[in-house]
């Protein structure tokens, strides 16, 4: 499994070629504090890179969810409706917001690595 991150704090993880796992960054999650809903996106639709699929809110804040490459939602996270605080106790398990259908894999590939995004978080 590899994982790629995008400069939104957004993680994603590709299963195969037919699916990949997002979710946001143990630094998103610190950002926002405690999460008290999450609005996930409607399975079956298709969204273009740094579109906006979804919202975070937090007792501090609101937060966009980005889709980091084009794709389809096949799967989204019903658990973290019932417990948003999922996000902060594992976001990068338990704590995924959707799955997708990826278009174009290029887009994946021209996403920061983990060193790239460690490098990223030293500039905040």
């Amino acid at each position: 499994m590899t994982t790629k991150f995008t400069p939104d704090h957004e993680w994603i993880n590709i299963e195969d070629h037919l699916a990949a796992v997002v979710g946001i960054t143990q630094h998103a999650q610190e950002a926002l504090g405690d999460v008290v809903f999450v609005e996930l996106p409607e399975v079956g639709r298709s969204y273009a890179k740094g579109e906006v699929a979804g919202v975070v809110e937090s007792v501090k804040a609101a937060a966009d969810l980005y889709m980091p490459i084009d794709a389809e939602i096949v799967e989204v996270n019903g658990a973290l409706k019932d417990d948003p605080s999922l996000v902060n106790q594992d976001p990068m398990g338990k704590g995924w917001f959707f799955k997708i259908k990826p278009a174009d894999m290029a887009q994946f590939d021209a996403l920061m690595d983990r060193p790239a995004y460690d490098a990223l978080l030293k500039t905040l």
